[in-house]
Order: structure tokens, then sequence, then C-alpha cells
């Protein structure tokens, strides 16, 4: 990585931290969405470093566009549910504390560990989304047409059970 995308970069990774950390703790959901939204522009942002702009256009349509925003919608539908006075205890939160200390440590450990770890100074090619949008619509056209009416007849099923029914 050049040394003018370090800063970039450890900008993005802080913000991935901090909102991420601010999901899990916040006890506001409609909060944690919108950081859970936050963290995920900022993958995206990452990918963008790497030279990855497919991945970082999927993870903002997919993350952000769809589970995202598919969430907050259902928040904002269920929000006379939410109003009802429900108790929250933390009682393992001690006990959670030291889990995820031990599977953090244990990701430490076994990164550290790993010697197959590639680098290498080439860019990705700039075609590899012309090659990617090529290869869909030429070997892979059939898988395509299937996955792309799948899509279309869970729209209409949405389509047809959100619809109110008239008198």
């Amino acid at each position: 990585m050049d040394v003018g995308l370090n800063i970039p970069f450890w900008i993005l990774s802080a913000v991935i931290l901090i909102s991420g950390f601010m999901v899990v703790t916040l006890k506001n959901i409609f909060h944690c969405a919108l950081f859970l939204i936050l963290c995920l522009f900022s993958v995206a942002g990452i990918f963008l470093l790497l030279n990855a702009e497919f991945l970082a256009a999927a993870q903002v349509l997919i993350y952000v566009g769809a589970v995202a925003i598919l969430m907050i919608f259902a928040i904002m539908l269920t929000s006379q549910i939410a109003s009802k006075k429900i108790s929250q205890t933390n009682e393992n939160r001690v006990v959670g504390f030291f889990v995820c200390l031990v599977f953090a440590l244990s990701a430490i450990i076994l990164i550290s560990n790993t010697k197959v770890w590639r680098y290498t100074d080439q860019a990705l090619p700039s075609d590899n989304i012309l090659n990617l949008g090529g290869t869909l619509m030429t070997d892979f056209v059939l898988p395509f047409e299937v996955v792309s009416i799948l899509l279309l007849a869970a729209m209409i099923g949405a389509i047809v059970l959100a619809r109110k029914e008239r008198p």
C-alpha cells in the first residue's frame, strides 16, 4: 500500500471499529442500525482503496442498500412493539467479554502464525469488471437468467403480500 493510502486506510479502519462498537453497545436499535450503515460504508471505502470497485459497489448495494435499509424499515414498522417496556438485563456481560477476548486472541494467534499471505505490488487490472460481465453473459448466461427470474418472482410475491385488500 502506498504511503498516501495509509492515512485513509487507518481513518476508515478506525471508523469501522468505532461504529462496530457502537452497534453492539447502544440501546436504541435505530441508532444501532445507522451505525451499522456507517460501518458498511467504511468497509466499501476500504474495498475502494484496494482497487476492488466491484466489491465496493456490491457492498453498498447489497449490504447498505438492502440489508441495512430492510432493518430500518422493520424497526420503523414495529415501533408499536418497541414502545412497550421490556426489561433488558446485561447479567452475562462479563462472560460475553471474556468469550470475545478468547476468540479475538485465538484469531490473532492464528493469523500471526500463518505464513501463506501473499504480498504483491501489482494492482488489479482495471478491466476486471468487464471480464466479470462478459463471463456472466457468455459462460453463465443460464444461471444468470434463472437467478433473475427467481428475484422477479420474489419481488412479485412481496408486492402481493404487501398489497392491502380492497373492499
